[in-house]
């Protein structure tokens, strides 16, 4: 009797096994269709590259006033989209990156120096842009505007903080072992929230992090299937032919050796300087704007106070931007 029980028992269970087995699997979700990558003309890239070019690179606004300007520029509704990872195992785009990020967020948050280096990145991607980290990051040093200022004013001739360098280049190195700013997703560009380019306008605000604001196309070029340029792979630090016509002043600081407040020129109120910014001289006929804010405070406006009663009002305006 016990092993008609145990044989019952055991064809039961075989009998609910097989039922488990046959039961209907859930099939997978079917997959979205992947969004096809936005071609874009020579013609349609020049027509980008114009948003921010030319007369819309004038400052309307400077100071506080520029800060309440800004804050009134409402948000893009589109969410920052995440970028995809990029690798680039290349000492020379790691300095070109590094120098970006030190010279143009130096005494940013480490979430500031990070999107500036997805600003960057996101530029080598961008067919409208150079296709290498250091392409980018010195377009036009040779031309009238620069992309990156510190290329073409002064900055570089500065020894850089030893700390803040480093800091520098821990972003940088882990921004091309493929860490991803997600915060501030396709943007490319930026501006200091003392001053209010008109380009501001015409693209998508996405959001501030510290000092700086970050921007993306409007449109099908601010997605991130518009990113599609391959990387050039090779890397090259330009030769800078134009150097600016800078005298240093008074020399450096015996102890630490850097100039006060960053300055390596003599201070002139025709200088498009705000009083945060550090960097060498600024030719105003160029165009070109000062990036990175020191941790010390209207030092520069000081020194140049005396000039001021004689000069017109527009060449106080302070500049600073990704253009």
């Amino acid at each position: 009797m016990a092993s008609f029980v145990t044989r019952a028992i055991g064809a039961v269970a075989a009998l609910g096994a097989g039922f488990a087995l046959s039961a209907p699997v859930p099939l997978p979700a079917p997959r979205q269709p992947i969004p096809a990558p936005v071609q874009m003309s020579a013609q349609q890239q020049r027509a980008i590259i114009a948003l921010t070019g030319g007369d819309r690179a004038e400052l309307l606004a400077e100071g506080d006033s520029a800060k309440a300007r800004n804050a009134g520029i409402a948000a893009s509704h589109a969410p920052a989209e995440t970028m995809r990872a990029f690798t680039a195992r290349d000492a020379t785009a790691q300095r070109c990156l590094a120098q970006a990020i030190y010279y143009e967020a130096g005494y940013e948050p480490e979430s500031g120096r990070r999107a500036v280096a997805q600003v960057v990145l996101n530029r080598v991607r961008h067919p409208a842009y150079p296709n290498s980290v250091c392409g980018v990051v010195y377009q036009g040093v040779n031309d009238p505007v620069c992309q990156f200022s510190f290329t073409c004013d002064g900055s570089l001739s500065r020894r850089p903080s030893a700390r803040a360098w480093a800091e520098a280049q821990d972003v940088a190195r882990d921004a091309l072992a493929g860490h991803v700013e997600k915060s501030v997703g396709s943007a490319t560009h930026y501006h200091a929230d003392y001053v209010v380019p008109r380009w501001a306008y015409t693209l998508g605000k996405v959001r501030q992090i510290g000092t700086h604001i970050f921007y993306r196309f409007n449109g099908s070029a601010g997605r991130a299937r518009a990113f599609t340029q391959l990387y050039a792979g090779a890397e090259r630090i330009p030769e800078i032919r134009r150097q600016p016509e800078i005298q240093l002043a008074g020399g450096a600081d015996p102890v630490t050796g850097r100039f006060e407040n960053g300055l390596t020129v003599a201070p002139s109120s025709a200088d498009r300087h705000a009083p945060a910014d550090i960097g060498g001289r600024l030719d105003t006929t160029k165009a070109w704007k000062l990036e990175l804010p020191a941790p010390s405070q209207g030092h520069y406006r000081q020194l140049v106070a005396g000039q001021l009663n004689d000069q017109p009002a527009e060449v106080q305006l302070a500049g600073a931007s990704a253009q």
